[in-house]
């Protein structure tokens, strides 16, 4: 009981803190415990804090990072969102592209089959229900009688970062080109 209410007043070291690279251009989220030691050992620099908590030590009080920056550029080998069932219906936000709904079990379908040269791109994979799927078979849309009602995209790192957040915090909104 008074675990959780130092947790409540001093917050968690698991809260979310978004982190840049030098440029300022958003990289990734790290937890609270993990930007402190970024910060320690000088790798990084606050660019936002929040005031309303703190991390405490013995000898000293942080308050606790919200955003922070790498002192150091990271070259970033590729950005590219890898291809997989899963960051399908991430991308997608797990609803059917056919009739929208989150509630039922969800598979990946082909918008052009593999029977007819359908391939496994970001355009051509969408997220749908079982239901839909099954009644859409190896057809196309058009074929079927469905339509589709979201447009298949190859997506960003940054809208990855995004929908791993959960809730955005206000203050990261600028870094994510959401203002």
């Amino acid at each position: 009981m008074v675990f959780e209410a130092r947790e409540k007043k001093f917050g968690s070291l698991n809260a979310k803190v978004l982190v840049l690279n030098q440029s300022y251009e958003p990289l990734t989220l790290c937890t609270v415990k993990k930007a402190v030691i970024l910060l320690l050992l000088g790798k990084a620099e606050v660019v936002i804090k929040d005031s309303r908590k703190q991390v405490k030590s013995v000898s000293r009080a942080l308050e606790y990072p919200s955003v922070i920056r790498l002192k150091r550029y990271i070259q970033m080998p590729y950005k590219k969102v890898v291809l997989t069932r899963k960051n399908v219906l991430r991308r997608d936000g797990y609803r059917c592209g056919y009739c929208g709904r989150g509630d039922l079990p969800l598979t990946v379908d082909h918008i052009i089959p593999k029977a007819k040269n359908g391939t496994d791109s970001w355009e051509n994979l969408v997220c749908a229900c079982t239901s839909c799927n099954n009644r859409k078979g190896d057809r196309t849309p058009a074929e079927a009688n469905m339509k589709l009602h979201i447009r298949p995209t190859v997506p960003s790192h940054i809208l990855f970062i995004k929908n791993s957040m959960g809730r955005i915090e206000e203050t990261w909104k600028p870094y994510l080109y959401l203002s």
